[in-house]
């Protein structure tokens, strides 16, 4: 073990150089000369004094990140790596995805001459952050030691690359690996203007455009980086990343294509391949695929194991869409033993709607849920699919609770500010008046192909979609983001959400700019439309607040607002948790605020726009389907089908949490599933008023 012990202390003084010149961000408390003093210590190996210092410290800030680290470090130069891992154990209570901890940790381990927990925290490390040069030349060296040697020249190459790189953009990607965004971004822009192009900093601005969800920039900074490096694998796969992320699925197509001829077994690749045919429609192709890279996973190891259940999970989801539910079920339940704490795959079993969780199973979610290490995204999962699994076997205070629970840790992080949505309504009131569209009178694209079908989320849109797309003339899709992206476009790129440019700036737009939006969004559009039937359906939900938007650029459009009773669609909202977006639906105040609103904005639609759109009331569809189904294809200009009433029996891919339940007959059951909770909905009807709330 003499090697081992040498491969730590060879590069110890390098690592204790990398801590000093690229230090963690220093927290608010305690004051900063005081933190410098510590590292300064450090760097002189007086160990003893940084402890003691921190341990001062610490006295008055418990959970500092830093004070914390600095013992931890400190204890292990001092060879005492019990006393170091304990501190690092009070770091992980409170900082649990710091990656110096783990990288920390593994250092403790080599000390303790315990190779697999030391590569295992090593690798820990530079998976939660890839840019800590040491934990890569760390595992190279224990790599070497132990034989793999495939794995040791992986390390060295990630070695290698952060050593020729300039500091600065190392310390930038360290700080943005570990959630320092701004300080990241603030670094790397710096070195830009001094240094000029280059491409591993444009890169890292690309993935801080990326996690902001400034995808339009981060795109630009991709093709900027691959025009200098034509073969950059990395920034090519992330690129690609930003493409299917902006819904950009044939210009993704293409830009994987060298990736796939480089390495065509290469799963990372093929799931990236299997993501874009989702996209385009293609599920059935994908099945076989992901299958396939599952079998091709073989052994019992962490990493095994994590990569077969989210295969699963994405098998679960494709077979899920093509109604092969029980197949679906069988996917989920391997990902479930693969990680019986994968919160995705517990929540996917809870959203088929149809599916009843055994005694046995919420006795696991029960267990998942209070469970320590159990991560905060899998706990909220699995929060609102143990509601979902008590609510079927009628334990409903035990369902409320774990909804509750579910939507208050959601609703913690999720940042809405439902102030935003309230502002953009009073501007779409002021703006799009009757004189306004009196101007612009035959103004846009005169393509009668477009049915939107929008409203609040839950609100029964899918089965108004599944039933016009039981037309022959009628192609269902997804829900579409080109709308909004017009309007990203409209609202440009510095947000104010007091005083939005987006609506206004639709008086700003000339005829000719009208039609060109049409015209882009039925070119947009048109990869989705796989059948080549005269209509299709848009059926994203929040287009409502565009209305105007689309009667200006597309006046031939239909529009179709799918209505429910407040109380039961707020409450349908209140049990769901969404993929992505939707941020309003996890707190009473905030879906009843959301409802209200909504319902303002399509009265102003009514009166300024009358007869424009359809509404459609989810209870009417059930009380008389025939009447409704009429209704929406006079509307539509479409001849009555008999397959729009068996709209059930249509085979098409359906994405939205209700696509179990359109595939069977229309049934009354949901209509009242929120009085099962009425005692704890008292707040929410309150909140929505006697109008919308009556008792």
């Amino acid at each position: 073990m003499a090697d081992f012990e040498s491969a730590l202390m060879a590069t110890q003084a390098d690592l204790t150089r990398s801590q000093n010149t690229h230090p963690a961000p220093l927290a608010a408390d305690p004051p900063e000369a005081e933190l410098r003093a510590l590292h300064a210590l450090q760097a002189k190996g007086d160990y003893a004094a940084a402890v003691s210092g921190a341990k001062r410290l610490l006295a008055t800030a418990p959970t500092n990140r830093d004070l914390l680290l600095i013992e931890a470090h400190s204890l292990r130069m001092m060879q005492q790596p019990d006393a170091a891992l304990a501190a690092l154990d009070r770091l992980a209570a409170h900082h649990p995805n710091f990656s110096q901890l783990f990288l920390e940790r593994g250092l403790c381990h080599v000390v303790q001459r315990d190779a697999p927990a030391a590569i295992f925290a090593l690798r820990t490390a530079v998976t939660t952050n890839p840019a800590l040069a040491m934990g890569w030349r760390m595992l190279d060296g224990l790599y070497r030691m132990t034989g793999d040697m495939r794995s040791a020249e992986l390390a060295a190459r990630h070695f290698a690359h952060l050593a020729s790189l300039p500091p600065p953009i190392v310390q930038a990607k360290v700080l943005f690996g570990d959630g320092e965004v701004d300080v990241a971004e603030t670094l790397i822009r710096r070195f830009l203007l001094e240094a000029g192009n280059h491409p591993e900093a444009m890169r890292l601005l690309a993935q801080i455009g990326h996690r902001r969800n400034v995808l339009d920039d981060a795109e630009a900074l991709y093709e900027g980086v691959l025009g200098l490096v034509p073969d950059h694998d990395e920034a090519r796969h992330e690129y690609v990343q930003v493409l299917i992320a902006r819904h950009k699925f044939p210009q993704a197509r293409e830009a994987l294509e060298p990736l796939l001829k480089r390495d065509p077994r290469g799963h990372a690749h093929r799931i990236q391949a299997a993501t874009i045919r989702v996209g385009l429609g293609d599920f059935e192709s994908v099945i076989p695929e992901y299958r396939a890279m599952i079998a091709e996973i073989s052994g019992d190891t962490l990493e095994a194991r994590v990569r077969r259940a989210d295969l699963n999970l994405w098998l679960g989801h494709a077979l899920k869409t093509e109604a092969r539910t029980a197949e679906a079920i069988d996917a989920y339940m391997a990902a479930t033993a693969d990680r019986p704490d994968f919160g995705d795959a517990w929540w996917s079993l809870a959203n088929l709607k149809t599916y009843r969780f055994s005694a046995e199973s919420i006795a696991i979610l029960k267990d998942q849920l209070e469970s320590p290490a159990i991560a905060d995204v899998d706990r909220v999962h699995i929060a609102f699919a143990l509601g979902k699994a008590l609510e079927d076997a009628g334990d409903y205070e035990g369902s409320w609770a774990a909804y509750s629970r579910g939507n208050a840790m959601h609703r913690a992080g999720n940042g809405y500010l439902p102030e935003v949505f309230e502002t953009n309504t009073r501007e779409q009131k002021r703006v799009c008046t009757p004189t306004f569209f009196a101007a612009r009178e035959g103004w846009g694209l005169d393509d009668p192909s477009p049915i939107f079908v929008l409203g609040l989320p839950r609100s029964g849109s899918t089965l108004l979609e599944q039933i016009l797309a039981s037309h022959s003339m009628v192609e269902g899709t997804q829900e579409l983001p080109d709308i909004q992206r017009i309007v990203h476009e409209l609202q440009g790129r510095e947000l104010n959400f007091d005083k939005p440019l987006y609506p206004g700036s639709l008086e700003d737009l000339d005829k000719e700019a009208v039609r060109r939006f049409g015209e882009q969004y039925i070119a947009d559009t048109m990869p989705n439309r796989i059948l080549g039937r005269p209509f299709f359906i848009d059926k994203m939900p929040n287009n409502f607040r565009h209305i105007g938007l689309i009667h200006l650029i597309l006046p031939n459009a239909k529009i179709i607002d799918a209505r429910r009773d407040a109380m039961s669609c707020c409450f349908s909202n209140l049990k769901q948790l969404f993929a992505q977006g939707q941020e309003f639906t996890y707190g009473i105040e905030d879906i009843a605020r959301y409802y209200k609103t909504y319902v303002e904005l399509m009265d102003h639609w009514d009166a300024v726009l009358p007869g424009r759109v359809l509404r459609v009331q989810h209870e009417d569809v059930v009380d008389d389907l025939e009447g409704s189904v009429r209704r929406i294809l006079d509307y539509c200009g479409l001849p009555f089908e008999e397959a729009c009433i068996e709209f059930h029996k249509t085979k098409r891919s359906v994405r939205t949490p209700s696509s179990e339940q359109v595939r069977q007959p229309i049934f009354r059951d949901g209509l009242d599933q929120w009085k099962n909770y009425e005692t704890w909905l008292e707040p929410l009807r309150e909140a929505l008023g006697p109008e919308l709330a009556p008792r």
